[in-house]
């Protein structure tokens, strides 16, 4: 291999995609070495970072064409060594000039000063900042500022961030292409209207309320006359949309993206408070193009009367109609109780009838106790079904394992807290020898050996899981 011109090595070195093989081929001779250190685009790492100026400028200086750096401190302590500071973001972006996209979490030591000096690094075209306590709005203004070509931008638990003028800022001379804003004290759905011509270019958009957000009660700003904002945006190019945990009710919001949305590919809706069915039946008929659509939905009053979920099969119907693309569904109903199960504005029927006239490949149902043995005979028929989850579906029994394992494509099957499932429903997987994968998690009737043969890859705890775990299991965008 010594003998191989270098070009031809720089062409290896770039189809090697694993971390781990490229530091093993880094050892194999000193010109490789120095070919993969050339050519090395992209570096991770953790904690076992040396923060000092001499070890920054040697592990940068080593990797001259690096684009991509990820530095994340998660399960830091405070007893551990020091954290990467503001003046090693300074010998960053002096020694990375070909930097496009840098991701920092839990970077505790890192404030407006050093996001200066990103403001240096001219291709800058992502920025995600994960838990930066100590950066403010004067930081990612001097970001905004400086980097013009930023298309990226990810704000998670930065609770220092406020609007002030960096939004304004974007909104008229920048061309973000992606925003996402979670868990920032300091910016409302409604500063998010400062904005203005700025959401024209979106294509992806995510906001998110954790902590105690039903006691948020936020005033609307543009009902106020004479508020320089309005309701009056165009977000025709936006593909992806995450909403969470946020309450409009009487006032707009951020739910006036629903009425203005056109190319919708992704949506996830999660605990919105105060949506309007006519409004999301109007955004289905729209949205054509929608291939991934989670729906997690809570009871509220209706009308003073009716006690349930904003959403009736109406809205499943629309969907079935109007979005022939649809592969992925996720409907949630956790705070819904299954003794009553009208508090579910969904039926059986209309959940089966979206499956049925959609080509769904990946199915989660969480909280369903509307969904009964006869309906899993249904969704045993869906030709293009591969994966599915189903959590708290408390209706189901082992005589619904033995209706879906005859679902031609399934090759995942999830049970999280299916408690009428026993390990005679197991049998029956086992009997097939179809499934590739099986999950099973707190299932109190199913036992570890009931488990055992049925799936090619079997996954098995009895312990529960909390509602915050489940949030984040299913994950759409591998599909």
């Amino acid at each position: 291999m010594e003998d191989l011109p270098e070009p031809l090595l720089a062409e290896i070195v770039k189809r090697i995609t694993q971390t781990s093989d490229l530091n093993s081929l880094s050892l194999v001779s000193k010109q490789l070495c120095t070919v993969e250190a050339e050519y090395r685009y992209a570096i991770r790492i953790g904690r076992g970072l040396n923060p000092s100026t001499e070890a920054l400028v040697s592990l940068f200086s080593r990797f001259p064409n690096l684009a991509k750096v990820e530095i994340d401190y998660s399960g830091w302590k405070s007893t551990d060594a020091e954290q990467l500071n503001n003046q090693g973001l300074y010998v960053l972006s002096s020694h990375c000039p070909s930097l496009s996209d840098l991701a920092l979490s839990f970077c505790s030591y890192i404030d407006d000063t050093g996001l200066g000096y990103l403001a240096d690094l001219k291709n800058l075209r992502s920025l995600r900042l994960n838990r930066a306590p100590a950066v403010t709005s004067t930081g990612i203004f001097r970001v905004v500022v400086g980097c013009r070509y930023l298309s990226v931008l990810y704000l998670v638990d930065c609770k220092a961030v406020d609007n002030r003028e960096w939004l304004e800022y974007f909104g008229r001379y920048g061309s973000l292409g992606e925003l996402v804003v979670k868990d920032c004290d300091g910016i409302s759905q409604y500063d998010l209207l400062k904005f203005g011509a700025g959401w024209a270019n979106l294509q992806k958009f995510e906001f998110e309320i954790n902590g105690d957000y039903f006691t948020l009660f936020a005033r609307d700003p543009s009902i106020v006359s004479g508020y320089p904002y309005s309701y009056d945006i165009c977000c025709d190019s936006l593909k992806d949309l995450r909403l969470a945990h946020i309450i409009t009710n009487e006032e707009i919001g951020l739910r006036f993206l629903l009425g203005k949305c056109k190319a919708l590919e992704t949506l996830y809706l999660e605990y919105v408070i105060g949506l309007h069915e006519n409004e999301m039946i109007s955004l289905f008929q729209r949205c054509s193009n929608l291939k991934i659509v989670s729906l997690r939905l809570r009871p509220l009053h209706y009308e003073d009367i009716e006690y349930r979920t904003a959403l009736t099969d109406a809205s499943l119907k629309a969907l079935a109609v109007s979005c022939p693309m649809l592969h992925v569904v996720e409907l949630t109903f956790a705070f819904c109780d299954p003794d009553w199960p009208t508090e579910i504005g969904f039926t059986q029927e209309g959940i089966l009838t979206l499956i049925q006239s959609c080509p769904i490949r990946a199915l989660l149902l969480n909280g369903a106790s509307i969904l009964y043995d006869e309906g899993m005979k249904c969704l045993s028929s869906s030709p293009l079904l591969e994966k599915l989850e189903l959590v708290d579906c408390c209706s189901i029994t082992d005589a619904g394992m033995n209706f879906i394992i005859q679902a031609p494509c399934l090759r995942s099957l999830t049970l999280r807290q299916c408690n009428k499932v026993t390990d005679n429903g197991m049998a029956e997987l086992a009997r097939s020898q179809k499934l590739e994968s099986l999950t099973v998690i707190g299932c109190r009737r199913i036992s570890l050996k009931g488990v055992r043969g049925a799936a090619k890859t079997v996954r098995y705890s009895a312990e529960f899981e909390s509602l915050e775990s489940l949030k984040q299991k299913f994950e759409t965008a591998k599909l």
